[in-house]
């Protein structure tokens, strides 16, 4: 049995991940990608959804990272190992999967 999350309570869950991310800034989104099959722009690609057009990707991202995504990036992203990039790409391929995609 599922049980439904008020939507008071999930968008304030939701507010509470995306503080949590900006204060982790040591969590790579390819690490995130890697063990649990999405990260900051796959949040931020999700709120883009959701508003039906009322922002853009750019937009949805400064939202999730606290400040453009470029300045993030330079601010606190490093380079990928290959084992993290392998790992984001075979969790990439699992939900695919899980969802019934084909490549």
């Amino acid at each position: 049995m599922t049980v439904e999350i008020d939507d008071r309570l999930a968008a304030a869950a939701f507010r509470r991940l995306v503080e949590h991310l900006r204060m982790r800034t040591d969590a790579q989104n390819v690490d995130l990608m890697g063990l649990a099959g999405f990260c900051r722009n796959c949040l931020a690609d999700w709120v883009e959804e959701a508003s039906d057009g009322a922002l853009d990707k750019n937009a949805a991202r400064e939202a999730i990272y606290g400040m453009p995504q470029s300045e993030w990036k330079v601010r606190h992203q490093a380079p990928a190992s290959p084992e993290q990039l392998a790992r984001m790409e075979a969790s990439v391929a699992l939900n695919k999967q899980l969802r019934g995609e084909r490549d």
